[in-house]
């Protein structure tokens, strides 16, 4: 299944696809300890619900170590990415 980028809409749960919009561009942040962006499957309005367990523990080692995710290595895409408010 397709990737595309989706925004994160800076409120709610970071968890549920309902709170992104599809992104028409890579985004430009990278770090941070808010989520700025995910990259997952669907490319319709909004990411497939419910988002995998891997995206949900992405998320949540963002929140927790304010880098971008999966961290195993510079071989592997990121899928999430964050930015400071």
């Amino acid at each position: 299944m397709a990737r595309c980028w989706y925004a994160y809409l800076g409120s709610g749960d970071p968890t549920l696809p309902s709170n992104y919009t599809l992104a028409g561009v890579t985004p430009a942040c990278l770090n941070g300890c808010t989520v700025c962006a995910i990259y997952a499957p669907s490319c319709g309005v909004t990411p497939s619900a419910p988002l995998s367990a891997n995206m949900r523990r992405y998320i949540a080692a963002l929140l927790i170590t304010c880098i971008a995710q999966p961290q195993d290595s510079d071989r592997f895409k990121k899928y999430v990415y964050g930015k400071n408010t």
